[in-house]
């Protein structure tokens, strides 16, 4: 203390108490963001949001600990209801992980359909458009078939 303070606590009477540190708590440190250079963006992006999720649920699991301790010793209804927003918080994280495992597996997924056969396609536009559109494209082959011939199947 300074010469203030024991000025003042002895005007006052007050007796000198030695002061008690404080409970430390260790933190953990978050996790370090490891950004492999051979994968894509999509699975970078994965392993940064996925940890930050495990984070966040940690911290929360931690923080609900510590509110309960409080909700308990001072019984009082408030702190108990910000104990349930803050399991409610959690669980809502919890399931925003799961749903970052279904948005993976759909982003994995959709090279794999883009590569389907096209069979209902659609022109919109007029006959004039068709036909320039048609003979810019060499990869289709015409045939031409007169009344007469029977060109019925498949060569």
């Amino acid at each position: 203390m300074s010469k203030l303070e024991d000025k003042v606590n002895e005007i006052l009477g007050i007796d000198k108490k030695e002061s008690v540190p404080a409970e430390q708590k260790q933190f953990k440190a978050p996790v370090p963001r490891k950004e492999d250079k051979e994968s894509p963006d999509i699975d970078n992006d994965y392993k940064y949001s996925r940890e930050n999720y495990y984070n966040l649920i940690e911290r929360g699991q931690e923080a609900i600990e510590g509110i309960l301790d409080i909700a308990r010793e001072g019984q009082h209804p408030r702190a108990y209801e910000v104990a349930g927003q803050l399991i409610g918080q959690v669980a809502t994280t919890v399931d925003k992980l799961q749903d970052l495992q279904k948005k993976l597996k759909d982003l994995k997924e959709l090279p794999k359909t883009a590569n389907q056969n096209i069979k209902n396609a659609l022109f919109i536009g007029s006959t004039a458009e068709l036909q320039k559109m048609l003979k810019k494209d060499e990869t289709i082959e015409s045939k031409n078939i007169s009344p007469e011939q029977d060109d019925t199947e498949d060569k």
